[in-house]
């Protein structure tokens, strides 16, 4: 059986917090609120990060976006009042990014991932 979609959950406290904080994030609002309490990016076809309230498990989720040029992404994120913390660079050349969302959760971003 084919896998046709990934979708990462990310479990917040505060939905309406999250989904403020999210839109920064993403640069857009939601690409669909299928129910109360849960927002959706669809970040490409095939992948989907999901916003939810599940207060139980917020804070405990890591999330990691490759992106072409980290510098530039984080100039973005800055401008919409998002700031990573320091960048460090991995053995293999990679450079990573990271933020707290105001649940807890971890999204990284990561320039040149090692395959």
């Amino acid at each position: 059986m084919p896998v046709t979609k990934v979708l990462a959950v990310v479990p917040v406290s505060d939905f309406d917090t999250a989904l403020t904080w999210y839109e920064s994030l993403f640069g857009v609002g939601p690409s669909a609120r299928p129910m109360p309490g849960l927002a959706d990016w669809h970040v490409f076809d095939t992948a989907w990060v999901q916003v939810f309230t599940d207060p139980e498990r917020a804070g405990r989720t890591f999330l990691n976006f490759a992106v072409d040029d980290l510098a530039e992404h984080a100039a973005t994120l800055a401008a919409r009042g998002i700031t990573l913390g320091e960048t460090t660079t991995t053995a293999k050349n990679a450079t990573l990014g990271s933020v707290v969302d105001p649940s807890g959760n971890t999204i990284t971003f990561i320039e040149n991932p090692s395959t």
